[in-house]
């Protein structure tokens, strides 16, 4: 998924427990990758000129310089994103959606390709933020890491402990690879039947009586951006039913806010999934 969302040109949010390799995740995708790599350790005295840079006035030249932020790089890692204030979280509103940066009214593009990966521990942890809503929207898909089995934790207790296997990762691309092969995805193929099925699932999100808030357009358009960088790595050239279907849960569900209040990812998965068994499938021609 990861992978899906970096070719896709969006942004991914992992979310789960304190501990589970969320932080791991980010940077093995960010050192397999040869490019520019920031990470932010969102805390509670995180201030947005931190992410986005500050003009320095310099008394030698009489002028005022340009100090970029942490979210200037191809790979930014947001660790625990929401233990930092909305306000704070709000400064990667502009970054996330345009790919550029307003500072003093002067506007700083930021390198492509772009991407963050933003870890969040659950919003039942103490001193944490509940997203902004706008926030939420902006990244393309939210995973879990889960707990591994016996056998894998067995395992990492063997591997792990002496020494820090990021340290043996490798660079397998970098970023001009990455921009190139996002370029070739755009034109993967898409049908008219599969893109009202995507429009199908959003309205059913909007008009659902459990749903106060449902997805928004935006979510569409990643979602499709989605299925294409899917069909890709499986070898075609178009994407199928059953591309769109795989990635309803991960790029919907951390959208939508339930009328009872208990928007959790599990709460809002299970509706996602529900809606899903409710719009049949397009039938491959």
């Amino acid at each position: 998924m990861a992978l899906v969302v970096l070719l896709s040109g969006g942004h991914l949010l992992i979310e789960d427990s304190p501990g589970v390799g969320k932080t791991m995740l980010a940077r093995t995708l960010a050192r397999a990758i040869d490019c520019s790599v920031k990470r932010i350790q969102f805390t509670a005295d995180l201030l947005p000129s931190d992410i986005t840079g500050v003009s320095i006035f310099r008394p030698d030249t009489r002028s005022f310089e340009f100090k970029p932020g942490g979210v200037f790089a191809n790979i930014v890692i947001g660790d625990e994103i929401n233990r930092a204030s909305p306000k704070t979280q709000s400064a990667l509103l502009e970054a996330m959606e345009e790919q550029r940066v307003s500072v003093d009214g002067a506007t700083h593009l930021l390198p492509r390709p772009f991407m963050v990966v933003a870890t969040q521990n659950p919003v039942e942890m103490q001193g944490t933020y509940p997203l902004p809503e706008a926030q939420r929207d902006r990244f393309t898909a939210c995973i879990a890491m889960g707990y591994p089995t016996r056998a894998a934790e067995q395992a990492m207790l063997d591997h792990h402990v002496a020494e820090d296997p990021i340290d043996r990762i490798v660079a397998v691309t970098n970023g001009d690879e990455v921009q190139a092969a996002a370029g070739i995805i755009r034109q993967i193929f898409v049908h008219a039947s599969l893109k009202q099925y995507i429009v199908e699932v959003l309205d059913r999100t909007r008009t659902d009586a459990r749903v106060r808030l449902g997805a928004s357009p935006r979510a569409g358009l990643q979602w499709a951006r989605a299925t294409k960088a899917l069909a890709a790595m499986s070898g075609r050239g178009y994407v199928i039913p059953e591309d769109i279907a795989s990635l309803a849960v991960p790029v919907l569900s951390h959208r939508l806010i339930l009328n009872t209040g208990g928007s959790t990812r599990t709460a809002t998965s299970e509706v996602v999934a529900d809606i899903l068994a409710r719009v049949p499938l397009p039938r491959r021609g």
